[in-house]
C-alpha cells in the first residue's frame, strides 16, 4: 500500500503547489464545465476558458481525456525496489513518473506555460524534500519538455525516485514457539 499512500500524498502537494497556475483550456473540444460557483454565470464561462491543471492518478479517466482534459499533471507509478546489502539496512524505493500537459494557441506561451508548471513543482519538492513525513525524494530528479511539434498541446514529464519506509520481515522468537513443533523440554518430541 506504500506506493499508494505515496501517491495520494503527491497528488495533494502537487495541487496545492500549483493552484494558482491559471491555464488555457481548450476552447471547442473540451468537455470540462465547471459548475458555476454562486458569482453568476459569467465567473463559470470564464473558468471554462482557463484553470489550473487537474491532478490524476495513474490513468486519465477516458482516451478523451488526453486532450479534452488539458492542462493536466498525470502521476503514475513506474517501478519499485526492495533490497538489503549484507550489513546495511533493508532499503525500499520507487520511481514515479508526473506527466504535464498544457494547451495554447500560441506556441510560446503553451512551452512557457509548461515549464512553468515543471519548475513550479521541481522548486516545491526540492524544498521540501519530503513528502506526507516519510517518502524523501532521492536524486537525481529528472525533468524534460518534449520538443516534437504537437500542435498546440505542449507535453513534457518528470522522473521522481522516492525513499519509502522498508517493510520489516516478522520473525517469529523460539520463545514464541513453545507448545508448537519445536519444545525445548521435549526436544525428541516431534523428531
Amino acid at each position: 500500500m506504500t506506493p499508494i499512500v505515496l501517491l495520494k500524498e503527491l497528488k495533494q502537494f502537487i495541487e496545492d503547489n500549483t493552484k494558482n497556475i491559471i491555464l488555457p483550456v481548450r476552447p471547442i473540444n473540451n468537455k470540462i464545465i465547471p459548475e458555476p460557483s454562486g458569482k453568476g454565470k459569467k465567473n463559470a464561462e470564464e473558468q471554462s476558458k482557463r484553470r489550473a491543471a487537474e491532478v490524476h492518478l495513474m490513468r486519465l479517466p477516458n482516451k478523451d481525456a488526453e486532450t479534452n482534459r488539458i492542462p493536466y499533471i498525470l502521476l503514475q507509478f513506474l517501478t519499485g525496489v526492495d533490497e538489503q546489502k549484507s550489513g546495511e539496512a533493508s532499503d525500499s524505493e520507487c520511481k514515479i513518473r508526473i506527466v504535464i500537459a498544457t494547451y495554447s494557441e500560441d506556441g510560446s506561451a503553451g512551452s512557457m506555460d509548461l515549464l512553468n508548471v515543471i519548475t513550479r513543482i521541481r522548486v516545491a519538492l526540492l524544498k521540501t524534500g519530503v513528502i506526507g513525513d516519510k517518502f524523501v525524494l532521492r536524486k537525481p530528479l529528472e525533468y524534460a519538455v518534449y520538443p516534437d511539434e504537437t500542435g498546440t498541446y505542449y507535453l513534457g514529464e518528470m522522473i521522481t525516485i522516492w525513499g519509502l519506509p522498508p517493510v520489516e520481515q516478522e520473525v517469529c522468537p523460539w520463545e514464541d514457539m513453545k507448545g508448537g513443533f519445536y519444545d525445548e523440554k521435549e526436544n525428541n518430541r516431534h523428531g
